[in-house]
């Protein structure tokens, strides 16, 4: 099958076959037709799985027919973060080029309002927003949503462990009745499922599974930890190793990254913070930083595991677990560039085991549990389902500042015990409709 058997308009078509799009993916065969009939979708998929234009083709497709008579946008999409939000609205310009007169608006936090506003007093079809900043410009009176004719939530399993839900259901609450709504989630269970079943009416059911890389160039490693002075320790080390060049480290909170950003340059490492409460512009130039080897070390949050791209980095470390599993996948990623050999190391404490085996799972790898001489944990682990933690200790002769063998006094505590200088420049630096459980298809 081909996109020429969709029922979509010549204009839209002649971007497809521009954009190289020669068969349809899975979720675009089970999704686009829904759509067109005009049924609200609610979608089990991940990101991989050409999601994006499974509801963009079939949403923009709407804008060929006549306009309702007002002001504000016809097409109303919600994303969690501000990189997903440019990302779908780049998307919206490349299948729109061909159709004349359609505007395409993307407002998101960490950009100055003033820079927004201009756009938005201009006509548009297609409003690409975060939550927060979009209610702050409907209570300014800025946005009118009585015209909207589709609203579709991508990635909303992401926007409630956010804590957006009431965020969304006030600008739910706003939008028409008779809207088309469409909601895309990697997981449709609990809070999600409970959520959807009161936005969406009638939905039809689309369960979609990625087709995971297997990472065969990451080497991926997990180190059983006790507490949160044995993490500091461990990553300590890890950053002195020879084979070290770049790396991300990932924590779960913001102000815990900017924490461990101090903590590193107190131990002499060139460090930096990249997450949301940073402004476009600053984490450009961080990514730029770390890309020239002014920096070799980002501590980063899941905010911006899907928005770097450096090939040099040689490690991703999760300081601290994804609680959403597909973010394991997006984070390993951004090591093993451009067919580069790369490493992953996850720590955890005995309690996760069973988000570790929920990864494996989703992966389909099984995860080698490593130990450090000197760094073993002292407290009984549980089994993630992998090898044995007693298993032979990683090596790490070779390491200098490092040891093999017993730990001599007072190691891994900063830079006077013979840490490795780092080569590059110093920086100096509930509103809503209800509805029926759906079909499955």
């Amino acid at each position: 099958m081909t996109f020429d058997n969709f029922e979509l308009h010549p204009k839209l078509l002649k971007a497809v076959a521009g954009a190289g799009y020669s068969e349809p993916t899975m979720i675009q065969l089970k999704a686009i037709p829904k759509i067109l009939k005009g049924f609200d979708v609610r979608a089990s998929a991940q990101t991989g799985t050409g999601k994006t234009a499974a509801f963009l083709l079939p949403t923009l497709n709407r804008l060929t027919s006549p306009a309702p008579s007002g002001k504000g946008p016809r097409i109303l999409i919600l994303a969690p973060t501000r990189e997903l939000a440019m990302q779908i609205a780049g998307q919206a310009e490349k299948y729109s080029q061909h159709m004349d007169r359609t505007k395409t608006v993307c407002i998101s936090g960490g950009i100055p309002y003033h820079k927004q506003t201009p756009k938005l007093s201009r006509p548009y079809d297609v409003l690409i927003a975060t939550p927060g900043r979009l209610i702050d410009f409907l209570n300014q009176g800025i946005i009118n949503l009585n015209r909207v004719e589709m609203l579709i939530l991508d990635e909303a399993d992401r926007m409630l462990d956010m804590g957006f839900l009431e965020p969304v259901e006030e600008i739910v609450a706003k939008t028409p009745k008779g809207r088309q709504t469409l909601l895309f989630s990697a997981t449709l269970q609990g809070s999600v499922l409970k959520f959807s079943e009161r936005l969406l009416e009638k939905p039809m059911d689309i369960v979609v599974h990625a087709e995971h890389a297997k990472h065969e160039n990451i080497k991926q490693r997990l180190h059983y930890v006790d507490d949160l002075h044995h993490k500091n320790r461990l990553l300590n080390h890890i950053l002195r190793q020879d084979d070290l060049e770049s790396a991300i480290v990932f924590t779960a909170t913001k102000r815990h990254a900017d924490l461990l950003v101090r903590q590193l340059r107190d131990e002499g490492h060139e460090a930096l913070a990249l997450h949301g409460d940073m402004s476009q512009r600053q984490r450009t130039r961080t990514i730029e930083q770390l890309r020239r080897g002014k920096v070799n070390v980002l501590v980063a949050t899941d905010v911006a595991a899907r928005g770097i791209d450096v090939q040099s980095i040689t490690h991703v470390i999760n300081f601290d677990l994804p609680r959403n599993i597909e973010d394991y996948v997006h984070r390993i990623g951004r090591t093993g560039r451009a067919g580069a050999t790369g490493t992953a190391i996850s720590f955890s404490s005995g309690q996760e085991a069973p988000l570790v085996k929920r990864i494996e799972a989703f992966t389909g790898q099984t995860i080698e549990v490593s130990v450090i001489e000197g760094f073993e944990p002292t407290r009984k682990q549980r089994s993630a389902g992998g090898p044995s933690s007693t298993k032979r200790p990683y090596s790490n002769k070779n390491a200098k500042g490092g040891w093999a063998g017993k730990r001599p006094n007072g190691a891994g505590k900063g830079p006077k015990n013979g840490k490795r200088p780092f080569k590059g420049r110093a920086n100096s630096q509930k509103k809503g409709t209800s509805g029926r459980k759906g079909r499955q298809f």
